[in-house]
């Protein structure tokens, strides 16, 4: 796949007059990562950087051997001139930046053959994509810990070993058998019982998948020995709210919200800032519109997100936008130093809107 995993040792050089030391020697497990037609970036455990090629104009050489000031005053005997063989130089060095881990690629794998259920005939073919911890890590450009940090944000789980992102359809399903039992049983959405979930919904799904959406939807706990979970409202309204706006280009907005209070479960209130990064709302349109607009189908570069959303949208709010953009923030860097980069302000009936700085067309 075009990736080399090695141990590199890294000498830090100084120079001081006509002598070159070696400060010190440190130890990392590093992994290049990236295919014939990506921009490598060096992994760690836990982070990720770009790799560029920086020139020097002090030299970088290379000698075996070499002892530090620190050694030669421990070495009594040692002379004041010492001639020692040069192994190599160097003129130019890899400089690292911490970067985004590429991670769209991760959820792109998964979705070739997401998962609909036990019971689903094409899953049962040789032809479906599947994909290990190993495979993951030996295609996508995302240091250990930040790939299997982002295989639990989309709710991917493990079948047989391979990682899986369970089909919408068969998510909002499993999501329907809890809720409904919830619903029968008379339970607080904060107290959900594990073992009565599994006994109950055991004999229509399986026990894992159950155990799964659960996990997906809720906070687990134990109390007095018995394991429970507190569902999330949040985000159980947002997934009906998908459900209901996936088959629709728009959908009036009022219409939409009203079938949508009356489709989430009894006792859950739907607000629009649940649908943060999932729908936008054109408050321009008569009557008030919304449509599906999930920020994991936009593009993973900077350039091409603001072109993508410019081109849906030719003037933005802040609030508007920051779910679309939030992701693209690099270790420090603000919503507003992203806009201030790719977008220009003005202000249209009192308020400030963003629009893109290049023509989009």
């Amino acid at each position: 796949q075009g990736f080399i995993s090695f141990h590199i040792k890294i000498f830090p050089l100084e120079s001081l007059s006509l002598c070159l030391y070696f400060c010190a020697i440190f130890f990392f497990s590093l992994v290049i990562r990236g295919e014939k037609d990506e921009q490598a970036v060096l992994c760690s455990r836990d982070k990720t950087y770009d790799m560029k090629i920086a020139d020097t104009s002090n030299m970088l050489l290379f000698v075996p051997g070499c002892k530090t000031p620190e050694q030669l005053k421990a070495d009594q005997e040692s002379c004041n001139i010492i001639h020692s063989q040069i192994a190599g130089f160097s003129n130019n060095y890899w400089e690292l930046r911490r970067c985004r881990p590429k991670l769209k690629k991760l959820r792109k794998l998964l979705m070739e053959d997401p998962y609909e259920g036990p019971d689903s005939g094409k899953d049962q073919t040789s032809t479906v994509s599947k994909y290990t911890t190993e495979d993951l890590l030996s295609l996508v450009q995302a240091s250990e810990e930040e790939i299997l940090h982002h295989l639990q944000v989309i709710d991917a789980c493990r079948i047989e070993g391979y990682w899986r992102i369970l089909d919408f359809d068969y998510e909002v399903k499993l999501l329907n058998h809890v809720t409904q039992l919830i619903d029968s049983e008379s339970w607080s959405f904060s107290k959900v019982p594990l073992n009565v979930c599994l006994q109950e919904l055991g004999p229509l799904e399986p026990t894992e998948m159950i155990e799964h959406i659960l996990l997906s939807y809720g906070r687990k706990y134990t109390d007095e020995g018995e394991v429970y979970f507190e569902m999330n409202e949040d985000k159980i309204c947002r997934t009906i709210a998908q459900m209901l706006l996936q088959n629709a280009v728009k959908f009036n907005l009022s219409e939409f919200q009203e079938v949508w209070q009356q489709t989430v479960p009894e006792g859950m209130t739907t607000r629009l800032d649940q649908l943060k990064g999932l729908a936008l709302v054109d408050r321009s349109s008569r009557p008030e519109t919304i449509f599906l607009l999930k920020v994991e189908d936009l593009p993973e570069d900077n350039q091409e997100r603001f072109n993508s959303l410019f081109s849906i949208r030719e003037k933005w709010t802040e609030v508007d936008i920051t779910p679309y953009i939030q992701d693209l923030c690099a270790e420090k860097q603000t919503v507003g130093a992203l806009l201030t980069k790719y977008a220009r302000s003005s202000t249209l009936n009192g308020v400030k809107v963003y629009n893109s700085r290049r023509p989009i067309s």
